[in-house]
Formats: structure tokens, C-alpha cells, sequence
């Protein structure tokens, strides 16, 4: 009985047109900042930078880099919104159709209803991070020639890597923002919740990751980033670094799953007292 009732879970949420907006703007805007990147002085300049330290730019400008490179913005910008888009959709729209008073007149409690939707919404959120993943991939191939990995954050990181264990750290990186997405996605259904609609629960998610983006990024806050989540949020950046620092990984995922298990918790306790027959 529980497969078949997150079977239809699932078929809900695919069944919706707007499900599929994510995954039509990631390859999109992948195929626009790749043109871009490729036809544009930034790839040269990219390959100058890599031959200034000694680096050969034909071996490095590759799939794996222009991947990276292009799904680095998104996970800040697009992943957080088509997270937040579903997770808020996922109870704030059924009870704004009318449709949660139907489910709920069966034999079903409250807190499954609510567990059966996370984990449909989580399988969404993974299903969106590796399709990034793979098409970044696979466009990135129709440009540029196989080859290293070349990782480069202004300010931050540098590192390069040979394409196998570029692709192995290119592949752990990814299912780590599986779990950003999740916890997005987690934020949102938190609020869906509430008596809210749909809309209000993505933006009220959306406002808190954004706010905690800018306080994080302010100079004078340096000390405190640990204490913001997007901190946490963006750990799937440590499988690039060279050596990976599995202490500082360990830490945010330990406090991911904490935030997640809370986001659901309090959105049953919400959920549990909310007067769904009026």
C-alpha cells in the first residue's frame, strides 16, 4: 500500500506541467552560457590563466570544465528556485485546489500524507540535480574535446585534475547538491504547510535562502559563516578542493540532515492542528 500511494504522489507531481519548467530552463540556460563561454573571450581567457600556471589549456578546457564552470551558477541561482517552486506546491497547492480534504477522507494519517510528499519532492530534487549533471555533460562534449577538470573560483579555489578523477569528483559533487536541493525544497514544504498558497511558501523560502546568501557574503560577517545556511548549503564546493577537507564536509552534512529533519518536523506539527474541512 505505501509504494502504491507514493506512486501516486509521483504521478501527481510529474503529471503537472510547471514540474517540467526546471528542467527545460537548467538545459537552456546551460546551452546559453555554454555558447557564450565557447564563443566568447572567455574560454581564452580561461586558457590563458591555465597556461600562466603552467597548465596546458587544450588538456583542461573540456567537457568537465565547461560543465562545472556553467553549473556553478546555476546551483546559487536556478537550483534554489525550481526547488522552492515544487516544495511549496507540494501541500499549499492541493489544499488551495480542495483536493487535501479528498485524501484525507481515507484511512491515511496526517504525518504519512505529509512524509509521502517529502519523499517525492526529495526524489524530484534528485532527479533535477543529476539531470544538471548529465546534460551539462553532454553539451559540454559538443564543444570542447575530452579532457581534465579545471576548477577556478575567483578569490577562492584552484585546482585542476586528470579526467578520471575529475569525473569522480565531478560526479560527488553533484549528488552533494542533490542534498542542497532537497533542503531547499524541504524550506518550502515547511511553509507550504502553513495556510499559505503556494506562491507565498516558495517566496517566503526563497527570501530566507537569498537573505542568508547576502549576510554571508558581507566582509565584516566573515567570521560568522558558519552560522548561515547557505554555508552548509554550498559544501558540494569542497569535493574540489585539493586536498578535500572531509572535516568541514562532515560538519554540513550532519547539519543539513538535522535542518531537513527539523523543516519536516515542524511542517507535520503545523500541518497536524490545521482545520482543512473549513
Amino acid at each position: 500500500m505505501l509504494h502504491l500511494q507514493l506512486r501516486n504522489e509521483l504521478w501527481k507531481l510529474f503529471g503537472k506541467k510547471r514540474t517540467y519548467i526546471g528542467f527545460a530552463m537548467f538545459v537552456l540556460a546551460q546551452l546559453v552560457i555554454l555558447l557564450v563561454f565557447r564563443f566568447s573571450r572567455a574560454s581564452s581567457g580561461m586558457g590563458a590563466l591555465l597556461e600562466n600556471n603552467g597548465y596546458d589549456m587544450t588538456s583542461f578546457l573540456s567537457p568537465l570544465t565547461a560543465a562545472t564552470f556553467t553549473n556553478f551558477w546555476l546551483a546559487y541561482l536556478l537550483l534554489p528556485l525550481f526547488g522552492t517552486l515544487v516544495g511549496g506546491d507540494l501541500v499549499a497547492k492541493e489544499a488551495e485546489d480542495g483536493t487535501l480534504r479528498l485524501i484525507l477522507a481515507r484511512p491515511i494519517s496526517r504525518l504519512r500524507l505529509l512524509a509521502l510528499k517529502w519523499v517525492a519532492g526529495a526524489l524530484f530534487s534528485l532527479l533535477l540535480t543529476l539531470m544538471l549533471g548529465l546534460t551539462g555533460l553532454l553539451l559540454g562534449l559538443t564543444c570542447f574535446p575530452w579532457g581534465g577538470l579545471f576548477y577556478f573560483v575567483p578569490g577562492e579555489s584552484f585546482a585542476v585534475f586528470e579526467p578520471g578523477t575529475g569525473l569522480i569528483r565531478y560526479s560527488a559533487a553533484h549528488l552533494l547538491m542533490a542534498l542542497k536541493a532537497i533542503s531547499v525544497m524541504g524550506l518550502s514544504f515547511f511553509f507550504g504547510c502553513f495556510n499559505v498558497k503556494p506562491a507565498a511558501a516558495t517566496i517566503l523560502a526563497l527570501s530566507l535562502i537569498f537573505l542568508s546568501f547576502i549576510l554571508m557574503n558581507i566582509p565584516w560577517f566573515a567570521d560568522l559563516k558558519p552560522w548561515f545556511l547557505t554555508y552548509h548549503l554550498n559544501l558540494w564546493q569542497q569535493v574540489y578542493g585539493d586536498p578535500i577537507q572531509w572535516g568541514r564536509i562532515g560538519e554540513s552534512l550532519f547539519l543539513l540532515v538535522g535542518f531537513n529533519a527539523t523543516f519536516f518536523a515542524g511542517g507535520v506539527a503545523v500541518f497536524s492542528v490545521r482545520d482543512i474541512k473549513s
